[in-house]
């Protein structure tokens, strides 16, 4: 059985629709999950990336290409009022639900329908407390062991490599959106062109260009 290690961000639409497509993708597969809550603001500031939606241009193109995804895959997807919004409550409630580990599977759907069913505001106050009082976390989101296992988190991602979300790490391989579930379905598989000098000579490519 493998592993997987999914590092998600509730602000980030994509993380959404891999998130309730991942069961369908792996169908058959014999497989884990955990997943981790990572500050996708914080991978790209590493990365010197600008956000999609700091992209005025990206941004009017990604709305709509969300919203087309979700419509084709039938996965329910309303952006919400605000966006994009700061989302370290909701990541800081996911792992306060875990005692300061990793969210289970439940916790990260509640809080990615909250954020991406009925076009509301993700971080309201008042729809934060209600969400609150249903997950019912054993540990105060503000809690300082809180916030330190988000920054692990976060700091584990951009070792492994991690250059946004959603992302999902297998062995020392790492798939990156939602468009690479079919590619990490044919590795869980065992794809042979996995150990084929294409792998290999791309990740060359790579480590040239950061030279």
């Amino acid at each position: 059985m493998k592993h997987i290690t999914f590092y998600l961000d509730f602000i980030s639409p994509y993380a959404h629709l891999a998130f309730e497509k991942l069961p369908e993708a792996l169908m058959g597969l014999s497989y884990s999950v955990s997943y981790k809550p990572v500050l996708l603001g914080a991978l790209l500031k590493h990365h010197g990336q600008l956000g999609p939606a700091e992209v005025p241009a990206k941004r009017d193109w990604t709305y709509r290409h969300v919203q087309w995804l979700g419509h084709q895959h039938q996965v329910q997807l309303q952006m919400p009022s605000v966006h994009p919004f700061n989302p370290l409550p909701l990541l800081r409630l996911a792992i306060a639900c875990a005692g300061g580990g990793d969210p289970n599977r439940y916790v990260c759907e509640t809080l990615l329908r909250h954020v991406w069913h009925g076009g509301a505001d993700a971080v309201d106050t008042v729809r934060l407390q209600p969400l609150r009082e249903q997950l019912a976390p054993p540990l105060a989101p503000d809690a300082d062991a809180v916030k330190a296992r988000l920054r692990q988190n976060t700091d584990e991602a951009i070792a492994a490599g991690v250059f946004g979300v959603p992302a999902y790490a297998v062995d020392d391989k790492l798939f990156w959106g939602f468009d690479a579930l079919p590619m990490l379905r044919d590795y869980l598989r065992g794809e042979a062109w996995f150990d084929s000098p294409v792998w290999s000579s791309a990740r060359q490519v790579k480590s040239e260009i950061s030279r």
